[in-house]
């Protein structure tokens, strides 16, 4: 039995490696923005405070958190845009 996890087709994608609180949260609200409702971002980070704000953020602005990845850096997230 199999225990991969099957990861949603990405329609965009932010590099945020390099950026420290409060940038990388800012980018991803600035292209979840852009983007239409159901569309998927992966975001690539290496701040370790995402670990805590990009969840944080997804359920203020009721975006689906689909995936993480925060064993180590950089890390990954995959959000998928809720409604407008």
């Amino acid at each position: 039995m199999s225990s991969a996890v099957e990861l949603p087709e990405v329609n965009r994608q932010l590099d945020a490696q390099g950026l420290r609180c409060p940038e990388p949260v800012m980018m991803v609200r600035k292209t979840v923005r852009e983007m239409t409702e159901g569309e998927v971002l992966l975001v690539t980070a290496d701040d370790p405070s995402t670990t805590r704000d990009i969840p944080s953020f997804c359920e203020f602005m009721e975006h689906q958190l689909l995936h993480k990845e925060i064993d180590l850096a950089p890390y990954r997230y995959w959000i998928q845009k809720g409604l407008d």
